[in-house]
């Protein structure tokens, strides 16, 4: 298996370093840990990852046009957030979902799942 190089998009310092965590002991590498809308979007256009890891509600803004972004350059992304499926966009109602609280293994295989996609 190669090691997929992972945007973690999380603006909860303690979640973030969970996913982090779950990201290395799968084998895989963080590219970037962007935990604010305008850090999530640069990244999104223009930083060099395979997959993306998704929370959708950044600071009590919604983060709607990452994954129009991450779609327009070929990025498969997944989300992980306390919202559920009912805070999914309709169009991206098919990416992989976990939901918080999570289990790093929950992490480990929606990136086995993404690495597929690629």
């Amino acid at each position: 298996m190669t090691s997929l190089r992972v945007l973690v998009v999380e603006d909860e310092a303690p979640v973030a370093l969970m996913i982090e965590d779950a990201v290395e002991a799968s084998g895989h590498v963080v590219a970037r840990t962007a935990t604010n809308i305008k850090d999530a979007m640069a990244a999104a256009t223009s930083d060099d990852f395979d997959v993306a890891l998704l929370d959708l509600n950044l600071n009590g803004q919604r983060a709607h046009a990452l994954p129009v972004t991450l779609t327009a350059r070929g990025k498969p992304f997944g989300f992980v957030t306390g919202d559920g499926e009912a805070g999914l966009l309709r169009p991206f109602a098919d990416a992989p979902l976990v939901a918080k609280p999570f289990r790093g293994r929950d992490i480990g295989a929606m990136l086995t799942l993404l690495q597929a996609r690629l």
